[in-house]
């Protein structure tokens, strides 16, 4: 299956690395994205390995946990969007 990150998941990606790299801690930002990579890049194989979005309730939006990491993405029968990486913590809006 065909994988795809949308630019506000890659600018997630950047201004995580950002964060950690204004913080002095530039080692801990790469590493989270690396392996946030790595996880997304196991869909490929298994895409439905994320749970459902529980403030949506729908099969087709899903996201892997990467604590303190939500990689929300959207899947379809042959292309997984990645929508966006954030904290655990927010919750997800869309817009209307």
């Amino acid at each position: 299956m065909k994988i795809k990150i949308s630019d506000s998941a890659f600018n997630d990606l950047q201004d995580m690395i950002d964060y950690y790299t204004s913080q002095g801690v530039v080692d801990v930002g790469s590493n989270f994205a690396n392996n946030i990579i790595q996880q997304i890049q196991l869909l490929a194989d298994h895409p439905d390995a994320g749970r459902i979005v529980p403030e949506f309730n729908q099969p087709h939006l899903r996201e892997l946990i990467h604590s303190p990491f939500r990689v929300v993405y959207l899947r379809e029968q042959n292309l997984i969007t990645v929508i966006r990486v954030w904290r655990s913590e927010r919750l997800l809006m869309l817009p209307e």
